[in-house]
């Protein structure tokens, strides 16, 4: 018998399909597409995504906290935000980053998460700073992706190629520049209410083995908070923008990974 979560994933990947194919024709003829079609499709597709994770992740026991799961969930709230952000500036195209890793990640997902990977003392307060924290590190990825392709436009421009690949595949550089800054301040202030709430919830940072996490993550804070105010205050924007956001990115992967590696690979915890 066929599971309902395996009938929603074949869906949303028909869906997530249907919406890349739609916008990668349309670009390829340099015809526009109808961005109400790919928000449908988009979104249905997000839809049946967001119902096989609720299945997955949403336990009697707790929330289940599997790598896939998350990875699956990361994926889906970057294609979110792609779409949110292109209904209000000029960057639909890049959808065609945000569809691939949305479909990418519902298929990890479905296909590897395990069941009871739960967190032994959980609360209300923990499992919102969890959610957050991971909603802030997808926003922020985002935000670097772009800080590179960025850096990639900015490179082709500089040295007036007669062959721009990615000059005449992305966005204009100013709206994908405003977009850097849409992600960046979202992920600030994901960040921000994260580690408030980390504060707030996680009893013995040290007993727990997080304050390495917490410090990269503070430095990282400081590094984005940095670059937004000089960027409205100072103007700050082009190489030093990219390089303030590829570095904040690093001390949270930092942080992030190099805690699980730690734990997991030289401690075994």
């Amino acid at each position: 018998m066929i599971s309902l979560p395996l009938v929603y994933t074949i869906l949303a990947l028909i869906a997530y399909t249907s919406s890349f194919w739609y916008l990668f024709m349309h670009l390829m003829s340099k015809r526009p597409a109808n961005p109400w079609f790919i928000g449908i499709m988009s979104g249905l597709g997000l839809i049946l995504h967001a119902s096989v994770l609720y299945n997955d992740m949403l336990t009697p026991l707790g929330i289940n906290y599997d790598v896939f799961n998350l990875m699956s969930f990361t994926s889906g709230l970057m294609l979110l935000l792609s779409m949110l952000y292109s209904t209000y500036r000029p960057v639909i195209s890049l959808n065609l980053i945000g569809i691939p890793v949305a479909a990418f990640g519902l298929i990890l997902g479905f296909c590897f998460s395990k069941s009871k990977q739960f967190i032994e003392q959980h609360s209300l307060g923990l499992d919102i700073h969890i959610i957050l924290s991971l909603s802030a590190y997808a926003v922020l990825l985002m935000a670097t992706i772009q800080a590179v392709l960025i850096w990639f436009q900015n490179r082709e421009l500089k040295k007036k190629q007669k062959k721009r690949i990615w000059v005449n595949f992305l966005p204009a550089y100013q709206a994908m520049e405003s977009l850097l800054f849409d992600m960046l301040i979202t992920g600030f202030v994901l960040l921000t209410v994260a580690l408030s709430f980390g504060f707030f919830t996680i009893d013995n940072f040290f007993a727990q083995h997080l304050a390495h996490k917490t410090a990269f993550s503070i430095v990282s804070w400081f590094v984005y908070g940095s670059l937004l105010i000089g960027h409205y205050k100072f103007g700050w924007r082009g190489q030093k923008a990219i390089r303030f956001t590829i570095i904040g990115f690093f001390l949270l992967a930092i942080g992030f990974i190099g805690s699980k590696f730690v734990l997991e690979m030289i401690l075994h915890r």
